[in-house]
């Protein structure tokens, strides 16, 4: 086998924990990386799945922080019901067609026994109930009741919950019929001000995406048909993932005043006239947890970014009977002071394994989880005053020996290197896939390869094209970015064209 570099660059001959490899197999290379890393499980119930504790570490983390953010921008959380009436939902025709062939609907209260063993539904509602997909229509109606003067604007508000849409091909975590999320939805007295706030949280999800997850994104409009059922607009903010295919990260919607008129949410002005408000969403979903998977992870099991990575330290003692006191202090010791080091505003999470197991199952274990930095610490390194130290970010058997005293004062550096290193390096591989394209031709051969990645084209924003790719090439525009406004000439038609778009494969 040769030595050719990966794109997260480990060499083919490195491999020892996953298989198949992304190169052989990239769909079940990542099942097996969640399984491996112990992050979630099939559930009983068909497209659903049981986020297991390191899994839900992850996304806790994840919550954490952006939620830090929201509150930091003047958002508040609330929770609104799980079930939707039907009527609700004939209100918004566009957001009711956008969403009909994914819902999940309640129409009986109760069960009884049908005389055979079994149970039947019984006691039919009077209105089905639907399982929320997303809650426009719901906080819309509480909006029109909270809502009575521009005094009473802007109303931000945040909730997170679980949101079932009935996906009918699923994949942890990228595609579940039930997923975690957020979801912000707020109303403003002008459009200006909504527009900024959907601006504004597109920004907050790119900082958190590229500062805690490592993992860089472009941002951007959706277009008209990738638009969000019953939004004026949809921004979103797309990364690449190893395979070259395009993982639409989450959201950010200007409703306009489509969901203040369908739901009644109207406000006296300072001069005394009545008008709509004018409102917003945006979210995003577990969904990360499967890009951050598929953006860092290699073909030995998961790569955390540290500042998501439930345990960023651990300790792995070393030892034979005569010295496990001895080692197990030390280990302790260091644990404490490691304990009150920080990254950025967070005292470290560092763990000690002292699990009876094999070292080197044990090491494995821990490899497979992501964990970014390993130690191994045996009665030889205390005497020499040194620790064994392994980063996730570089072969699994690359270690370095480093005075115990100096590791302590840079641990909070080198995770930060960690960090910084898994960002360089998707940036780079994102680079080295992508193309500006200015031919017809160009474009079909470069969707022709395998794992092509993103290509940029003008294109003149005639729908019939975009279907015409989609259907022939299993493509889709994944955004009107922001950083391509240079206007030019439209690849399939010739037209005039306001900017690049970016075309992709995607999940």
């Amino acid at each position: 086998m040769d030595e050719k570099k990966l794109s997260n660059g480990e060499n083919k001959s490195e491999r020892n924990a996953i298989s198949p490899t992304r190169e052989e197999d990239f769909p079940e290379w990542y099942q097996q990386v969640i399984r491996a890393a112990d992050l979630a499980d099939n559930s009983p119930v068909r497209g659903c799945m049981v986020i297991r504790p390191w899994g839900y570490a992850i996304w806790e983390l994840i919550q954490k922080y952006l939620d830090g953010m929201f509150k930091a921008t003047g958002h508040k959380n609330a929770y609104f019901p799980l079930f939707i009436p039907l009527k609700y939902f004939e209100k918004e025709a566009t957001h009711v067609e956008g969403f009909a062939k994914e819902c999940a609907i309640v129409t009986h209260t109760r069960l009884q026994s049908d005389g055979k063993g079994g149970l039947k539904p019984t006691s039919e509602l009077d209105e089905p109930l639907i399982v929320r997909p997303t809650s426009e229509t719901i906080i819309g109606e509480m909006f029109a009741k909270w809502v009575q003067s521009y005094r009473d604007l802007p109303i931000k508000i945040n909730q997170w919950a679980n949101v079932v849409r009935w996906e009918m091909r699923t994949r942890m975590f990228l595609r579940t019929t039930e997923f975690l999320w957020q979801e912000g939805h707020t109303v403003h007295a002008t459009s200006e001000e909504a527009q900024k706030e959907a601006l504004d949280m597109l920004e907050c999800y790119r900082t958190f995406a590229e500062d805690y997850m490592a993992i860089p994104v472009i941002c951007g409009k959706k277009s008209e048909s990738e638009k969000f059922p019953g939004a004026v607009s949809t921004f979103t903010f797309e990364a690449m993932m190893q395979d070259g295919k395009a993982l639409q990260a989450g959201t950010s919607h200007f409703l306009g005043q489509n969901f203040a008129k369908s739901s009644n949410i109207k406000f006296t002005n300072e001069n005394g006239h009545e008008e709509f408000g004018w409102t917003t969403s945006w979210g995003v979903t577990t969904r990360l947890i499967g890009g951050l998977i598929m953006a860092h992870s290699d073909d030995n099991g998961l790569v955390l970014p540290p500042h998501i990575a439930p345990t960023q330290i651990v300790i792995l003692p070393i030892y034979r009977e005569d010295s496990k006191q001895q080692v197990l202090a030390y280990c302790q010791t260091l644990q404490t002071k490691l304990s009150q080091t920080t990254l950025g505003n967070e005292k470290l999470r560092v763990e000690i394994d002292d699990r009876d197991i094999r070292g080197g199952e044990k090491s494995w274990e821990w490899v497979k989880k992501g964990v970014p930095i390993r130690i191994e610490i045996g009665p030889r390194d205390m005497q020499n005053g040194s620790i064994c130290v392994y980063r996730r970010n570089k072969s699994p058997r690359e270690k370095e020996f480093i005075p115990v005293e100096q590791f302590i004062r840079s641990a909070a550096e080198i995770l930060a290197d960690i960090h910084t290193a898994l960002f360089k390096r998707a940036q780079k591989y994102r680079e080295e896939k992508s193309k500006h394209i200015n031919s017809q031709e160009e474009f079909v051969e470069f969707f022709k390869q395998k794992n092509p990645g993103f290509a940029y084209a003008h294109w003149c924003c005639d729908g019939a094209i975009e279907e015409k790719m989609k259907s022939e090439l299993g493509i889709t525009i994944r955004c009107l970015p922001f950083s391509e406004t240079s206007p030019g000439t439209c690849i399939f038609t010739g037209n005039p064209s306001k900017q690049k778009v970016i075309w992709a494969k995607s999940y």
